[in-house]
């Protein structure tokens, strides 16, 4: 339950995606995503580095004490563990998305997109390899897909992000685009609509399509049942469109809105077994 109210809360729709999952394999995509969560929520919510580095130390320890069969007395920790030993999943991951995320506190910019598609495959990438083992899967060709819909997620969030963090006069986008516009970090924090700021979200974005296509260039060759995985497509597709009618100005009103009918099209594209 604490699995389920911390996802709503900060990850609708994760939450949703994870309902329509196979069931055998729904709470423990909850577990991974409520980890994921976890960790997310590290860097935001410490003021100092010091607290953020213990708090990533505890799930180091927890990680290890979970594949000895001794999950500490923490919601996540205990699901995770009933997610490991129920899917055999692969400790490397795990550890991989701690890792980044833990590098992550230095909280600076991305020098470049690369950077920035390191830290998607890292982590996000990371955690659809875990769906696809939660799915009874182990396949190269669902995980190549997994690798490139991780790094569209993880450019997609970094846009998504983008006006939240401005706000709290933070900017992560990648330096090589900013700079090659003349975008500085000043303009994104003032939340400028001019059309060099609106030219570096079109080049990120258009990254984060190109993973996408390229995702769904071999889906023929994924097997049907790793699909479920990778529903959020749906989500990245959604934005992406969005972004593209607000004619790629990242402050538009209506990005920050939810949309509605996202959970038909998520429940429409499961149906259809694609991704």
């Amino acid at each position: 339950f604490y699995c389920i109210i911390s996802i709503i809360n900060s990850y609708y729709d994760g939450f949703v995606c994870s309902l329509l999952l196979p069931e055998e394999a729904r709470r423990s995509a909850l577990a991974l995503r409520a980890f994921n969560v976890e960790l997310a929520q590290v860097k935001d919510s410490v003021s100092q580095k010091t607290i953020g580095l213990m708090r990533m130390q505890f799930w180091k320890t927890a990680i290890d004490d979970i594949y000895r069969d001794e999950p500490p007395n923490q919601p996540v920790s205990a699901e995770l563990w009933r997610a490991v030993r129920k899917h055999y999943l692969t400790k490397r991951w795990l550890q991989r998305i701690i890792t980044e995320r833990e590098k992550d506190l230095d909280d600076r910019a991305y020098r470049n997109l690369q950077e920035l598609e390191a830290y998607s495959e890292n982590t996000q990438s990371s955690l659809l390899y875990l769906l696809v083992e939660c799915l009874g899967l182990k396949d190269v060709h669902a995980d190549h897909a997994a690798s490139h819909i991780g790094k569209a997620q993880g450019i997609v969030t970094c846009l998504r992000a983008t006006p939240y963090h401005s706000s709290r006069r933070k900017v992560y986008l990648p330096m090589d685009i900013c700079m090659l516009h003349g975008a500085s970090q000043e303009d994104f924090i003032r939340g400028s609509r001019e059309q060099n700021i609106r030219d570096v979200v079109y080049d990120i974005a258009s990254q984060a399509h190109v993973h996408l296509q390229h995702a769904r260039s071999f889906s023929h060759n994924v097997p049907a049942a790793a699909t479920p995985a990778f529903l959020q497509t749906v989500v990245l597709e959604d934005y992406l469109q969005r972004v593209r009618r607000a004619d790629f100005d990242v402050f538009h009103p209506s990005l920050q809105n939810r949309n509605p009918l996202l959970p038909f099209q998520l429940y429409l594209r499961s149906w259809k077994k694609t991704y």
